[in-house]
């Protein structure tokens, strides 16, 4: 599939000095006319081509595929500086998505004919990526999903249905996550699908609430065949890329996450200090300025639990508890800023030209996808021995 954002690959570099800024240039082409494609619920894409052009997706990747060869604390930075300069969380949540969903798991596990083959057409952003994961039955827990993969030859036959695939409307390739084996964690396994595939149909973009740029659908396999050289890593590893890609997919759409909050912080501030009522400015009132001192508190408390977990997870050390961790603190944080900015800008945060109803309506999002709070909750307590 052809689309109109194709771009070559950006050039490569030996490193990335300030990966935080590669977004910066780009701003004000990431934030035109976010609202009526908000609206609109419409992928942006001149919008991806900038996206392309800043670098970002090829951060994490090796340079033999196109990529810059950053590290995951780089890639991190980078997000969390998308998130920073633009407005449109839609948009860079489909690129974190892009980078995590098939083009990690694919330099991390896939044989090298494969990863060549489709790698550097993923890092550039010419082919657009999902992860198939999540199904109608079975969304957190992922351990019992139904997709079966049964081997016929050298094909395989996948037959199931997934749905609120992000991408999925828009993808050219599908990692899909299917049953090879008993039931539980080891007997799933992956493979790379492409979307011409016949046996392969896409649903029709989804409506939701927030994230609308981003668009998201089901997606069904009927007596799918995909090539046995297709399967990314051994037959029954598929947890063990699962758990490989979630750790990644955390880490890296909550530093979205916290370069959004960071702005919405000093938006608020600078409203505080301007807004003025009863002769004087609104963050000089006690019930304004705690709230906003509590928004600092939440960004702050963000930005090091995803710094110390990033670099526990860079190290190889265990970071399950970390991991689920964070993801509840930033996301549970995100929800609670967006709210505080809301009340902080009373009528004008209601209406749609600030921004802030878009950024509520997102941030809810947070706190269900890559597993609902209660779930990592479930999780730490295990952990804990509970």
């Amino acid at each position: 599939m052809t689309h109109p954002s194709a771009h070559p690959a950006p050039t490569t570099s030996d490193t990335v000095p300030d990966p935080y800024a590669l977004a910066a240039p780009w701003a004000e082409e990431l934030n035109r006319d976010i609202a009526e494609f908000d609206a609109r619920a419409e992928f942006p894409w001149e919008k991806w081509k900038t996206v392309q052009r800043s670098g970002i997706l090829a951060l994490p990747f090796e340079e033999r595929y196109g990529g810059r060869g950053g590290s995951l604390t780089d890639t991190m930075r980078a997000l969390e500086g998308l998130g920073r300069v633009c407005r449109d969380a839609g948009l860079s949540f489909s690129a974190s998505t892009q980078i995590v969903s098939a083009g990690v798991p694919l330099q991390a596990f896939a044989r090298q004919d494969l990863a060549a083959r489709f790698l550097p057409r993923i890092v550039s952003g010419e082919l657009i990526t999902a992860h198939a994961i999540t199904e109608p039955e079975h969304g957190s827990d992922a351990t019992n999903i139904t997709t079966t993969a049964w081997r016929d030859g050298d094909d395989y036959v996948l037959d199931g249905g997934k749905t609120f695939i992000t991408n999925a409307p828009i993808a050219d390739l599908f990692l899909v996550y299917a049953r090879t084996g008993a039931p539980g964690p080891f007997g799933l396994s992956v493979f790379l699908v492409e979307r011409d595939t016949p046996g392969l149909r896409i649903g029709e973009p989804l409506a939701k609430m927030g994230l609308r740029t981003s668009p998201l659908s089901e997606v069904v396999f009927d007596g799918l065949r995909v090539p046995a050289a297709h399967r990314v890593g051994n037959e029954g590893a598929g947890f063990l890329i699962l758990d490989h890609v979630m750790k990644r997919e955390i880490l890296f759409s909550f530093s979205l996450t916290l370069g959004e909050m960071d702005d919405r912080l000093e938006r608020v501030i600078r409203y505080a200090k301007t807004r003025r009522q009863f002769g004087e400015a609104i963050g000089r009132f006690q019930g304004v300025s705690h709230r906003i001192a509590d928004m600092k508190i939440a960004v702050e408390s963000s930005r090091k639990w995803l710094a110390d977990t990033g670099a526990k997870v860079e190290a190889g050390r265990d970071a399950a508890l970390d991991i689920a961790a964070t993801k509840t603190v930033v996301s549970e944080a995100n929800k609670a800023t967006a709210l505080d900015a809301m009340q902080i800008f009373g009528g004008q945060g209601y209406l749609t030209g600030t921004g802030i109803e878009r950024e509520v309506r997102n941030a809810v999002a947070g706190t269900i996808y890559s597993g609902t709070s209660e779930i990592h909750r479930n999780r730490i307590a295990a952990l804990l021995g509970l």
